[in-house]
């Protein structure tokens, strides 16, 4: 099985910028604590480090 990565929206986009809340979109995060798993691609890193201060992260 591939390494898998959980990411989860621990802050609002509100105050956030166009481009990042599209990123947090692009990942299938509609809501606020709201988790989805994704494969630990370097895809999804570099989405993940655009909004690094908008999510946390676990690796399974």
């Amino acid at each position: 099985m591939a390494k898998m990565i959980k990411v989860t929206l621990t802050k609002s986009t509100i105050g956030a910028s166009p481009k990042q809340k599209k990123v947090v979109e692009a990942l299938g995060l509609k809501k606020m604590h709201q988790s989805v798993e994704l494969a630990d691609c370097p895809q999804a890193r570099g989405a993940v480090t655009k909004v690094a201060h908008l999510v946390t992260v676990e690796e399974l």
